[in-house]
């Protein structure tokens, strides 16, 4: 099923959200690699605040390629989400409602998008000069220093993403090869 959503979004959007479906997003999301995630994590174990309010955000896993002139990003492609998973279940239960990646998850954060009633998403590897086409503004917010990791804040208009794992735990990496089996 195709769906349109404005991000941030709330527990009833993440509950509406299945398996599978095509999603298109429009709003504020942010982006955030590996070294972003482990300084946000140390801020939380400090009891820092977190450069942006995670509560209802979703995380797009993207590092960019420098903008081409006229544009306000370059290549915008999905990184592997599970190089985050040791740090997603502490985002979640802060409030994190989205993440968007390519790949497997954890248990843990399977466990962590259940209990809090989020939603990972896959955007498609490789198509990241396709993807920026849909991100209308960008801009650094924190840890400039981490160049291409920095922490964005982006504007984005129908950026199309599939439901993967969604707030109940359904899978579409697992319930799809069963299909495919069964197909065969």
């Amino acid at each position: 099923m195709d769906r349109y959503i404005m991000a941030p979004y709330d527990d009833q959007v993440a509950k509406e959200l299945h398996s599978g479906d095509y999603v298109y997003i429009t709003g504020t999301i942010y982006t955030a690699r590996d070294a972003a995630h482990k300084r946000m994590y140390e801020a939380i174990e400090q009891g820092k605040e977190l450069p942006f309010d995670i509560n209802h955000n979703v995380i797009y896993y993207m590092g960019p390629s420098p903008a081409r002139e006229g544009r306000p990003i370059g290549s915008a492609g999905p990184t592997t989400a599970s190089r985050m998973d040791k740090y997603a279940p502490s985002l979640l239960d802060l409030g994190l409602k989205g993440m968007i990646g390519k790949g497997k998850r954890s248990d843990d954060v399977k466990q962590a998008i259940i209990r809090n009633g989020a939603v990972y998403f896959a955007a498609v590897g490789g198509a990241g000069a396709l993807l920026s086409k849909s991100i209308i503004n960008s801009e650094v917010i924190a840890y400039d220093d981490l160049g291409t990791e920095a922490i964005r804040k982006l504007q984005v208009k129908d950026f199309p993403v599939i439901v993967v794992i969604d707030s109940d735990g359904n899978n579409f990496y697992e319930t799809a090869i069963e299909q495919y089996k069964k197909d065969e």
